[in-house]
């Protein structure tokens, strides 16, 4: 599915935005970068999805831009709304159920890639006046996880029901999303981007109720509380793009 969704992104965004492999040499590196922290996250992610439930996967995942929100200022507005978040994730992941320790690696090591890549975009966005890097680093993301792609599934990667569903995934979870983050990130320090991507938890919490019909707690839906009142307050308290 990763190298499904990478390949079908990578093929969407190339035709939208045509770039060319010769050019600035720090964009191509930093759309490296960031394709190498996108493949690595995506596949640490799912083989995490795959061990944990999809709340405690995604709440670990969240540690890498909640690693940012602290490092990024030391403003008392800042630290509290980063620490409020961090609230509603502990409280989010409060399954009472005992964690697989290779899912709970994955994960963090996927957290630990989303914030990397947090910065790589920024760069990026900054670098590159349209998608063009972007599709360079979805590429180069597709690319690098062919080879696991091609081991796990073999020839069950052309299986037409398996393309549709993972054209729709990619659509809907790359193409778009990255693309939307992408503009974000030109208007937004890595800082509160960190807080914002604290929603995933909270969203993940609701889609597992209305969909997987996964039914919350009173402390999970404090949590869901608590990290939406820290985006709102993170990206109400930011600061002007002149006082950067």
């Amino acid at each position: 599915m990763v190298t499904l969704r990478l390949a079908v992104a990578a093929l969407a965004l190339t035709a939208l935005w045509r770039p060319r492999i010769r050019g600035d040499r720090a964009t191509l590196g930093v759309a490296a970068a960031a394709g190498t922290l996108l493949a690595v996250h995506h596949l640490a992610y799912y083989e995490a999805v795959a061990r944990l439930p999809l709340g405690a996967a995604t709440t670990l995942e969240f540690l890498g831009p909640f690693a940012l929100a602290l490092c990024g200022s030391r403003r008392a507005p800042d630290l509290l709304w980063a620490g409020l978040a961090a609230a509603g994730v502990l409280l989010l992941s409060r399954t009472g159920a005992a964690l697989n320790g290779v899912g709970i690696a994955c994960a963090v090591v996927a957290g630990c890639c989303w914030g990397g890549y947090i910065l790589a975009g920024k760069r990026l966005a900054e670098g590159a006046p349209d998608g063009r890097g972007l599709a360079l680093a979805v590429t180069w993301a597709a690319l690098l996880s062919l080879p696991y792609g091609l081991t796990q599934a073999g020839i069950r990667l052309l299986d037409p029901g398996t393309c549709v569903v993972a054209a729709a995934v990619a659509v809907l979870s790359s193409v778009v999303p990255y693309t939307v983050q992408l503009e974000a990130l030109r208007r937004l320090t890595p800082r509160v981007f960190g807080v914002l991507t604290s929603l995933e938890p909270a969203i993940g919490a609701l889609i597992g109720l209305l969909f997987l019909g996964q039914h919350l707690g009173a402390a999970q839906w404090a949590g869901v509380t608590a990290v939406a009142l820290a985006s709102v307050g993170a990206a109400r308290t930011e600061e002007p793009a002149g006082g950067r």
